[in-house]
């Protein structure tokens, strides 16, 4: 079997560092691709001064459908020829086929919350300004998969929904590797909150991972940070791994707990930043600015609104 390296490719965007991997196996594969700019300005020139190409990469494996992880898939796509296979879950798949499918899940989600009437019009922006082009997907998984990269090499798909339905790990056989994207939130990341859009599906993820997977290595789509505000890196060991796992399932533990005392008390609007749900934010002891997006504060609140509702 092949030993397959894995180098961590950074392209810059606003608050976000944005991380993309690639497994140097012999069908060379990316992990998730940044924003439409990503592969020509930041991943071509990096692999290249490690001595690699752009134009061989033959899988392109994405983690979930949010934009800074689909947006350069069409530009990635375009740069190796057509070649390479673009892999998605199918409950994301939506977010790969259109770009009017993420002004749609801002209107049905966080969107009900901020009160800004601009906003669709500004997640429709933001959609078509880094998001490289609409695309058919080569490969729909559901989990369970295994994907051959050549020369023994093999990565096997595992569903980890939650953070998005269709959020995946890719787990590089025999290594230990996963690759999570966004779906070990921990504290969160710029905006300092963990973002899922379904609580009962993240929470049974993260011990899934914990106790199935049990990565030796976790590469994670942004540094999310620590209770005290200091980020983690990308490229977690094993130790590390476990103490991000525990740490977001104790923050969902104590978000879930004020989330549905809030929701059993009924939702009453306040007029603060944090309205509906300000008892959450003052229990939990968040004081950032939840608007910015992607605004995961109000897109947790609205996946326990729609958890309180389905099991009441």
């Amino acid at each position: 079997m092949t030993a397959a390296e894995v180098l961590p490719l950074v392209s810059p965007w606003g608050r976000f560092g944005l991380y993309s991997f690639y497994i140097d196996a012999p069908e060379p594969a990316i992990v998730d691709t940044g924003v439409a700019a990503s592969p020509a300005e930041s991943m071509a020139p990096a692999l290249r001064a490690a001595g690699r190409r752009i134009e061989d990469v033959r899988w392109i494996l994405l983690t979930h459908g949010h934009i800074d992880h689909i947006g350069g898939a069409r530009a990635l796509w375009e740069l190796t020829g057509r070649r390479a296979r673009v892999v998605i879950h199918a409950a994301d798949a939506p977010l790969l086929r259109s770009r009017r499918a993420h002004a749609d899940a801002y209107l049905a989600g966080r969107g009900r919350y901020l009160r800004d009437p601009g906003g669709a019009a500004n997640a429709a922006a933001a959609a078509d300004a880094v998001i490289s082009g609409e695309m058919e997907p080569t490969l729909l998984v559901e989990g369970g998969e295994s994907l051959p990269l050549g020369g023994g090499v093999t990565v096997s798909v595992h569903a980890i929904p939650g953070h998005t339905p269709g959020s995946v790990a890719y787990v590089l056989d025999g290594t230990g590797a996963a690759f999570v994207g966004d779906a070990v939130q921990v504290h969160g990341a710029a905006n300092g909150f963990p973002g899922f859009e379904d609580p009962d599906a993240y929470r049974a993820s993260l011990e899934y991972l914990r106790d199935d997977v049990r990565p030796e290595r976790l590469y994670l789509g942004h540094p999310y940070r620590r209770a005290d505000g200091t980020p983690y890196g990308v490229e977690l060991d094993a130790a590390q791994a476990r103490a991000a796992l525990r740490e977001s399932l104790d923050i969902e533990a104590r978000v879930g707990r004020a989330a549905r005392a809030c929701l059993c008390a009924g939702l009453r609007e306040t007029g603060s930043a944090y309205s509906p749900f300000e008892p959450v934010a003052r229990a939990v002891g968040y004081t950032a600015d939840p608007a910015p997006e992607p605004s995961p504060f109000f897109t947790s609140m609205h996946g326990y609104r729609t958890s309180f509702n389905r099991n009441s």
